[in-house]
């Protein structure tokens, strides 16, 4: 499946090559244990070997798969988004540092946060890899206010990508948990 050029960050390519051979798509969610388990095995050991063994022949894309029974899966990927805009090459290295951290967006710890307040602490994961923090929360921010046009169902500065993001459906998702 194609990737969109502004999502190239999702996409780790050992070297640029016009002939790869393979393409591994993997669907993951942010707040879900088993993608984290699977991101971990290919951060630590598939794409190490990608680079050394199949360098431009492989090439692996991270599809962010929102799972709408978790809450905050929507705000933690609208956070990737974000990176993806700031600083793409940094995408892969957020999305590890987000991950070591899930269960600090699970259900429960944020039930009782503001949206803004999540954002603001999924910036700071951002600003811990290298990432222009001020700038993710500005891109992530919702505001208190209608717009010019007195709309007050405005979304943020990615939802726009967010929804290129979401239509992107795989038809049948193998390993994703059930709650």
């Amino acid at each position: 499946m194609a990737l969109a050029p502004k999502f190239a960050g999702q996409k780790f390519a050992s070297g640029i090559s016009p002939k790869t051979v393979h393409t591994l798509e993997l669907y993951l969610d942010y707040v879900c244990p088993f993608s984290r388990k699977m991101f971990n095995t290919v951060y630590t050991s598939v794409l190490p070997t990608i680079e050394q063994k199949y360098g431009q022949k492989v090439h692996v894309i991270f599809r962010q798969q929102v799972q709408p029974w978790h809450p905050s899966s929507t705000l933690v990927h609208e956070a990737g988004v974000a990176v993806l805009r700031t600083k793409e090459d940094k995408f892969w290295d957020f999305s590890k540092a987000l991950f070591d951290k899930q269960t600090d967006f699970f259900d429960v710890n944020v039930v009782n946060e503001t949206r803004n307040a999540t954002y603001k602490r999924l910036a700071k994961i951002a600003g811990s890899v290298g990432v222009d923090e001020s700038k993710v929360y500005s891109l992530l921010e919702v505001s208190d206010q209608p717009d010019k046009g007195g709309n007050t169902n405005v979304g943020n500065q990615v939802t726009n990508d967010f929804k290129l993001l979401v239509k992107v459906r795989p038809f049948c998702l193998i390993g994703m948990d059930e709650g």
